[in-house]
């Protein structure tokens, strides 16, 4: 039995029609559809907005761009689709976090925000929205794989199998690891910074309460936190487990959203915080950050105490591990004998390209066991801090043996099955899924042959 289109796709099958006849007229179309999955159209101008970032980013393609770029827009269409019909969702936090997380990335990389919005041909505004949707898309479609992956379960003798299967040339290579401890010391900010900082945020307060300056200027103008000035301050829909405590607190206390909250701070600084919206548990906000600055004799002074310390570590006074529970201010080795925690896997050891940057200059330059000289560095709450670190240990690169590199050689196993896993729900999703292609973007080599029926 012939399947039902319905109004929305006839009128996609139509433009699709009609920008075929357009293209045989003339080469220089201004956009055209090129694809339709489902209900969805597939612009031309989405894959060539595709291709400039990927050029952008040093992308390289396996084949040619005009056919990989369109089927990986169908694929991920096949999973909104997906995410739709689950209720699969992402917060609006979540998105703003990571646009804000590319935008400035792009921007540290080409320069400016002039020259990014010169190589985009677009405005600020336009590529934070375009980005806001591409992202959140992005974001969903991870979810949704998660979700159809699930947990995988695997057995050592799995994973024993699978590297006995691998040839020789083909076992993976484990790049240099080290694991490092640390000791880091904020330097001590004078009573007379912070009131200056105080100051000066009643200073917005005033001008903000008598109508002289909206609270988003001041914002864009003095806020010390990068991610939510370029919004006016803007924080977006949050629940209370996603704020600081002390920041939740006042931020919903607040009632009038033509008051500014009393002085507020945090392990990031001070803060004065203005209401937008409240909807339900959860609160939309803006707020200003100041950040109290260090001066270079208190900086000098704690680099001093730190190599100080140091010498003593080598002379045997005390040890490292004794030092860093004892004095360190960074609180997630504190606890640990100072040894830094790899976030992405869960584990002590770090690829260098893993470390913060000035930790990776120190450890570079290190032997086992050694002890840097203090340094400075940004934490991750934006302060200015010293440290010095320990190399614990280095393993060198080699290729992966079962004894040395189980954990490596499991999470390879599992990233097969999941990819087989996926895959094979693409296949299937095929078959039930109404697609169309332009006559003039059919001539590929498609990964996944059952676009064409």
């Amino acid at each position: 039995m012939k399947k039902l289109v319905n109004f929305k796709t006839l009128v996609l099958l139509i433009v699709l029609c009609a920008s075929q006849v357009k293209a045989y007229a003339q080469d220089n179309v201004i956009d055209e559809v090129v694809w339709i999955v489902g209900d969805e159209a597939i612009l031309k101008s989405d894959v060539e907005e595709e291709r400039l970032n990927a050029q952008y980013n040093g992308t390289k393609f396996d084949g040619d761009p005009y056919c990989v770029i369109p089927e990986q827009i169908a694929i991920q269409k096949l999973y909104l689709h997906q995410a739709a019909i689950d209720s699969v969702e992402v917060t609006d936090n979540e998105v703003l976090q990571q646009v804000e997380y590319q935008i400035n990335n792009i921007i540290r990389q080409i320069g400016s925000k002039e020259k990014m919005e010169e190589y985009f041909n677009k405005t600020y505004t336009q590529i934070r929205e375009t980005m806001r949707e591409s992202t959140r898309d992005g974001l969903i479609v991870q979810k949704m794989q998660r979700k159809l992956v699930g947990d995988i379960k695997i057995t050592p003798a799995e994973v024993r199998r699978y590297f006995q299967k691998i040839p020789q040339d083909s076992v993976p290579y484990i790049p240099t690891q080290v694991e490092v401890q640390i000791i880091t010391q904020e330097p001590k900010i004078p009573l007379t910074e912070i009131e200056d900082v105080k100051k000066r945020l009643r200073e917005y307060t005033n001008r903000i309460t008598t109508g002289d300056t909206p609270f988003s200027s001041l914002a864009i103008l003095y806020s010390e936190d990068p991610g939510s000035a370029r919004r006016g301050g803007e924080l977006g829909f949050m629940g209370k487990g996603e704020l600081l405590p002390e920041f939740a607190t006042v931020a919903f206390n607040l009632q009038d959203p033509k008051k500014v909250s009393k002085i507020v701070e945090t392990e990031y600084g001070f803060h004065i915080i203005q209401l937008i919206e409240k909807r339900g548990d959860r609160i939309n906000c803006r707020h200003i950050l100041l950040k109290p600055k260090v001066s270079d004799k208190d900086l000098q002074g704690a680099m001093h105490r730190l190599d100080s310390i140091s010498n003593d570590i080598r002379k045997a006074k005390f040890t490292f591990e004794q030092a860093a529970t004892v004095i360190s201010h960074d609180k997630e080795s504190r606890n640990n004998n100072g040894i830094m925690a790899n976030s992405k896997t869960n584990t002590s050891k770090f690829d260098m390209d893993q470390l913060p940057q000035e930790v990776a200059k120190a450890v570079d330059k290190l032997n086992v066991g050694e002890i840097s000289k203090a340094f400075t560095m940004i934490n991750d709450k934006g302060k200015e801090v010293c440290a010095v670190v320990k190399l614990k240990a280095r393993i060198d690169g080699h290729k992966a043996t079962m004894t040395d590199d189980y954990q490596s050689l499991k999470d390879i196993v599992i990233g097969k099955m999941r990819v087989e896993k996926l895959d094979q729900w693409i296949r299937n999703k095929q078959k039930s899924t109404y697609v169309r292609i332009n006559e003039n973007w059919r001539k590929c080599d498609f990964k996944y042959p059952g676009w064409i029926k």
